[in-house]
């Protein structure tokens, strides 16, 4: 299921940028001690106690303003709340209970949304007076200092708490996300498959705003299709229904099993293409190209399709485990092959290759190439075994597998793929000491 999300909300310079760095753990948001500083949003994923989810940081809200900055932040804090599984109202415990902070908890009740009070500036418990803030009437009142951390921990645990469980998907639905820049013609390719006009498709880039589930059924198996908001760069994203479309898109990629990525045949691979590739692939989906618009694509030659592929391999070597198809939503060219090839790829993630299978690959990759030995100590792997599908990954057991160098975790890869195969999906592989304990992984 797709992760939940978490908004930071409240009044302009409480620290609600820095509690985002705190909690994120690295410093992605402008920090200042001018007021208003944060006039968009920043989102991160953030990890606590086994829990992830994304947290999103807005601009400081300022009620009763009309300047046009302010009424700009205001919108995108109300797309906040509209999109968040749970709300984080921080206030100054040095400024104690300001009237907008009256206001906010009533607009929170009014959003039927979860929320935990956080008092940040709380740098000496003992001597800062939060529990003003217990007059609100919103429940326990965390205290916390982002300049230090203190109390940090009890708010992440009242978070994982607090935030609502998703229902398990029972189904054995393929989720198929079709992912990529905005106007590559994800939708209109969706609506051929389909058979219908179901998504809105238009000329202006960016018409598709949410992410739509689109049900279908083919040979025997139910299909559900996401298409979904196009990903831009972060810089372009200047509005807040583009920053929660590419979010949106986010959590596409975490609740699905197949992601199709789009591009434009006729503009070529571009760099953003190749970066929601990646963060589709490190987030273990198994990953299609198609290649859209190749009815138009200037000066084909029956060579060009391979030309174009191996462009894109030099580009990124792992794109050469992918497949591609070289499709035009616009006439439907070779565009229900990607069912087939949904279905194959999903496969191939849930493959399980038996340990006997492993081990005898194992001694056929040592036979070829033993892993290389470290200065006066002999490194030896001693046996396999996959221990995991969704995405295959594999754990190799041995006497110092701290040793092991990362062209020889490539190396092994490598014949894993050239021996199971695994099209179209990642295999991770685990380094761990015959004992106990992992000492890396690789992709």
């Amino acid at each position: 299921m797709s992760l939940p999300v978490v908004a930071i909300v409240g009044r302009p310079n409480v620290g609600k940028s820095h509690l985002f760095n705190r909690f994120i753990g690295e410093a992605t948001a402008i920090v200042s001690e001018e007021a208003g500083t944060t006039r968009d949003r920043h989102f991160g994923l953030a990890d606590w106690a086994g829990h992830n989810f994304w947290l999103v940081d807005t601009g400081g809200l300022v009620e009763d303003s009309s300047m046009l900055m302010d009424t700009e932040i205001r919108k995108q804090v109300m797309q906040a709340i509209d999109e968040a599984d749970l709300l984080l109202l921080v206030v100054d415990a040095k400024v104690g209970v300001h009237p907008s902070d009256s206001r906010l908890v009533d607009l929170l009740r009014q959003s039927r949304k979860p929320f935990v009070i956080i008092a940040n500036k709380v740098d000496v418990p003992e001597s800062t007076d939060y529990y003003e803030f217990y007059r609100l009437g919103a429940g326990d009142v965390f205290p916390v200092s982002a300049q230090n951390g203190k109390g940090s921990g009890d708010v992440l645990d009242a978070v994982v708490e607090r935030i609502p469980e998703s229902p398990e998907d029972t189904s054995d639905a393929v989720r198929i996300a079709v992912i990529g820049r905005p106007n590559v013609g994800k939708s209109s390719f969706v609506n051929r498959l389909l058979g219908e006009e179901r998504l809105v498709v238009h000329e202006e880039s960016g018409t598709t705003r949410d992410s739509i589930d689109a049900p279908m059924r083919y040979k025997d198996q139910d299909l559900v299709f996401v298409d979904t908001a196009g990903l831009r760069r972060q810089s372009k994203i200047d509005d807040g229904v583009e920053f929660y479309a590419a979010l949106r898109t986010r959590r596409a990629i975490d609740s699905c099993d197949v992601c199709v990525l789009m591009i434009d045949a006729t503009e070529g691979l571009q760099n953003q293409d190749l970066k929601i590739a990646t963060m589709a692939w490190e987030a273990g989906r198994g990953l299609i190209l198609v290649l859209n618009k190749w009815d138009i694509y200037q000066d084909k030659t029956d060579k060009s399709s391979q030309k174009f592929k191996k462009d894109v391999i030099e580009k990124a070597p792992y794109l050469g485990n992918v497949p591609f198809l070289f499709t035009s939503a616009l006439t439907g060219m070779r565009v229900t092959k990607v069912l087939d090839m949904a279905l194959e790829v999903q496969a191939q993630r849930k493959r399980r290759i038996s340990t006997s299978q492993v081990n005898d690959a194992l001694q056929e990759i040592i036979a070829k190439l033993q892993p290389p030995q470290a200065a006066g100590r002999e490194v030896k792997l001693n046996y396999a075994t996959q221990v995991e599908v969704e995405p295959p990954t594999f754990a190799f057991f041995g006497n110092h597998p701290e040793l092991i160098p990362e062209h020889y975790l490539r190396y092994i890869h490598n014949q894993l793929r050239d021996k199971f195969g695994f099209l179209g999906s990642p295999v991770r592989i685990l380094m761990r000491r015959k004992s106990s304990g992992a000492a890396g992984a690789a992709d």
